[in-house]
């Protein structure tokens, strides 16, 4: 736990694994409110954020980067404060010596769902851009793009180890939207 005054430095806390060996996310920030670091497989810092219940932004981040997740750091406070967030955050940050390119040129990779019309096939495009195709039938094109992205993205996290139940929105899915319900 931490006040505004005593902000912890990023260096001094304990890499955790981000999937650990039981093929869980780290439980102890189920419902905890503090700011994270996520590292790639060699520590290299990659993203910063903060949240109202880290776990769950851990599991989102794992979904939209899976491959940039392998170890992070995280520091709880009691109470909600976005200053103080902010300011750990912010610390952070300088800490580090720059900016993570998930905090900078590629943040809505990490912040945002996933869009899959950005990665269809050419194939792909090219039927979902067919004129003979109405409405429904770039709905189903785009949603079979979804569960071929969601696909490739449950492999690789199984191929980590992961045991969570991993559960995306169907309804976002007709937008070529993948995010976790």
């Amino acid at each position: 736990m931490t006040t505004e005054t005593n902000i912890p430095s990023l260096a001094t806390l304990e890499y955790l694994p981000y999937i650990d060996d039981r093929g869980q996310i780290p439980e102890q920030f189920q419902g905890k409110i503090g700011v994270y670091a996520i590292f790639d497989q060699e520590k290299v810092l990659q993203f910063i954020g903060y949240s109202r219940d880290v776990y769950l932004s851990l599991k989102q981040h794992l979904v939209r980067q899976p491959q940039q997740c392998f170890w992070v750091k995280a520091q709880t406070i009691e109470r909600p404060s976005r200053t103080v967030l902010e300011n750990i955050e912010n610390a952070w940050i300088t800490e580090n010596g720059n900016v993570p390119l998930g905090n900078s040129e590629y943040k809505e990779k990490w912040t945002q769902p996933i869009d899959v019309k950005v990665i269809m096939t050419p194939d792909e495009q090219a039927n979902y851009q067919s004129p003979a195709n109405d409405e429904l039938a770039q709905i189903k094109i785009i949603k079979n793009v979804a569960r071929r992205v969601e696909a490739k993205i449950l492999t690789e996290l199984e191929a980590r180890g992961l045991q969570i139940q991993v559960r995306f929105n169907p309804k976002l899915k007709e937008d070529g939207l993948l995010d976790l319900k």
